[in-house]
């Protein structure tokens, strides 16, 4: 009986004794883990000139890095992450390529200031400009971690992030081909230093077929010690944005896609906001304010937000300012997000589903330009709605002209896209497009059958119902009687921009049918209408001057049409449209009675009358019906 107790007694000490011992051995392991870890993390990065991540952004967003301890997947044909041998060409490669950069956060460039080349080194500046049209000597000056300023309103800093938008992820999606190294590097540790990690899925780098080296392999390399997953695929062939943003989405996991450009800079607390509101309303597609980073000193530069994205005649994307009644509705609240017409195109969140259920992108388009006013159209159009926000800012390399050649040149392929884009969506306001481009006429179309299927098939309202409800602003007016040339019969001379701008004077020139700076559009309002710019009568003078728009009245460009008589007869004065090319000022506006009766006739091509053809249209819908 003696025996039982105290056998019982050494089974407990013993289990005791055996717990503590493996205890002690965990406890030893992970501290052999974590001081083995910084000594590893801190001989890399003095190996690598003290490469790594920083933050100038609120201590709630702070990034806390970890660089090598988040295994990284390179699509290149096979899957790689960090337990991969290191090539040791690759690495003195990518030790030399990061030891010409400044990552000092407080470096060159820090809050936002620019960098100004000598003198003496401006010949190879110059040279050094032509290899991706900005100033690559003051890219790579700037430091890599450079601070921005908390560029947000008052009131943006103070909106919280709904727990919605805590559980969404995001997939970023950046397309680059021979995109310079510094500014690539920019893009990266600016979203890594300004972004909460929780709301990251992983970086897409799609790579479009780049010659540079140092884009293949220390690309990779570099990439691994980035403490999220990064994804980067090199295109077989030249692919163009659309075609590569298309393969960047579908290897997404993120449910938002964030789409960027690779010379952008993200400002503190640029992300939430976009999440927010596509989170909020799966069908919106929210786009940031795009400040200006200098193309020659790389100076970060604030942009107005209240300008929101519009078109011309041309169809290309313009920046308009934000009209008194998008104001009114947002109760001329600046945190409020702005409905705007159309988005630049290269900075946009999006729900990846609606991504898809309305189309992505016309994979019949090519290489880039006109994509962004085909999904903005799209959007509103198919029961989406499009908002740029104005707490949410990223810096954008606005570069002067491409630094890329397209095949077939550069024209031929915009006028490729602005055609599909004006053939599916457009309806009968395609002609504006080909009176401002007649060349666009004779450019392969390509096939567009899937295209308007998929607009019938998500039941879209109209461009006439676009341009009413959602831009009543637009160039492009909703009602008119007559879009082409205007020609005086006598003399046979047309009314001619003669390539002036507002305030100038306009002409009359041989008529030759083609449209362009002889396009113009006679309106249900009485303008006579070349795309931005309106006639516009002052005394004897006629000059072109900034339209007025709707809803603001008409003054000196309100014009009526005498079928009868064929005059153009100006409403505030009474007298009329007249040529004389004998005249210094050879258009003119005269008395309909003493001037001599050719001289003021005038016949408008493909005239459409109407009863009373300057009855003002209604006003848009309001939000809640759109």
């Amino acid at each position: 009986m003696a025996a039982g107790p105290c056998r019982m007694r050494q089974d407990v000490f013993r289990a005791v004794l055996i717990t503590s011992l493996a205890w002690l051995v965990l406890f030893s392991c992970l501290l052999f883990y974590y001081l083995d870890r910084s000594l590893l993390i801190s001989d890399r990065s003095a190996r690598f000139g003290g490469a790594g991540f920083v933050n100038d952004s609120p201590v709630s967003q702070r990034i806390q890095p970890s660089p090598f301890d988040h295994p990284k997947k390179v699509s290149i044909g096979q899957m790689s992450t960090k337990s991969e041998a290191v090539d040791p060409e690759v690495q003195a490669q990518l030790d030399l390529l990061l030891a010409t950069l400044n990552f000092d956060p407080q470096g060159l460039g820090a809050g936002g200031t620019g960098v100004t080349i000598e003198r003496e080194l401006e010949e190879e500046m110059q040279e050094k400009f032509k290899q991706n049209q900005f100033n690559l000597m003051a890219s790579d000056r700037i430091s890599i971690n450079r601070t921005l300023p908390d560029y947000r309103i008052e009131k943006c800093k103070s909106v919280e992030s709904s727990l919605a938008t805590n559980s969404a992820t995001v997939s970023i999606i950046i397309v680059f081909h021979n995109e310079a190294w510094s500014t690539l590097l920019r893009t990266l540790h600016s979203v890594l230093n300004r972004t909460p990690l929780h709301l990251l899925a992983e970086i897409i780098l799609i790579d479009d077929l780049s010659e540079r080296s140092y884009l293949k392999r220390p690309l990779e390399l570099y990439t691994r010690r980035f403490p999220l997953p990064v994804h980067l695929l090199h295109l077989p062939q030249r692919s163009g944005l659309i075609r590569a943003r298309l393969a960047g989405s579908a290897m997404s996991t993120g449910t938002v896609l964030l789409f960027l450009d690779a010379h952008v800079e993200v400002s503190i607390g640029w992300l939430e906001p976009l999440v927010d509101r596509v989170v909020d309303n799966r069908k919106r597609v929210v786009a940031p304010i795009i400040d200006v980073i200098s193309d020659d000193t790389f100076e970060y530069v604030t942009a107005s937000d209240t300008t929101w994205g519009g078109f011309n005649w041309h169809l290309n994307f313009r920046w308009y300012p934000v009209p008194d009644r998008e104001m009114n509705r947002r109760g001329w609240d600046r945190s409020t997000p702005i409905q705007t017409p159309t988005i630049a195109g290269g900075l946009f969140a999006i729900d990846k589903k609606f991504f898809y259920e309305i189309g992505s992108y016309d994979q019949g388009m090519q290489v880039w330009g006109g994509e962004n006013l085909e999904i903005s159209f799209r959007v509103w159009m198919c029961g989406g709605t499009l908002e740029i926000h104005p707490c949410s800012r990223v810096g954008h390399v606005f570069r002067k002209q491409t630094p890329y050649t397209f095949p077939g040149g550069t024209a031929k392929v915009i006028h490729h896209n602005a055609k599909r884009t004006a053939e599916v969506w457009m309806d009968e306001y395609a002609q504006f497009f080909y009176a401002m481009v007649p060349g666009a006429k004779h450019v392969e179309l390509g096939d567009v059958t899937e295209r308007k299927e998929l607009r019938q098939r998500l039941k879209c309202k109209s461009f006439k119902w676009y341009l009413e409800n959602i831009y009543p602003e637009s160039p492009v007016p909703a009602s008119f009687l007559s879009i082409g040339q205007i020609k005086n019969p006598e003399t046979r001379l047309c009314v001619d921009t003669m390539g002036k701008k507002n305030g100038q004077p306009a002409g009359v020139s041989g008529c030759h049918g083609l449209g362009g700076n002889q396009a113009w559009a006679y309106t249900e309002r009485g303008e006579l209408r070349s795309d931005e710019l309106c006639l516009s009568g002052r005394d004897s003078a006629v000059r072109m001057d900034k339209c007025a728009s709707n809803g603001h009245p008409m003054g000196k460009q309100q014009f009526k049409y005498v079928p009868s008589t064929k005059q153009l007869v100006h409403v505030k004065s009474q007298r009329c449209l007249a040529v004389d090319p004998s005249a210094s000022s050879p258009l003119s506006l005269k008395d309909c009675e003493k001037t001599k009766f050719e001289h003021v006739q005038w016949e408008l091509h493909n005239l459409t009358f109407r009863s009373d053809p300057l009855s003002p249209p209604g006003p848009p819908a309001p939000a809640a019906e759109r």
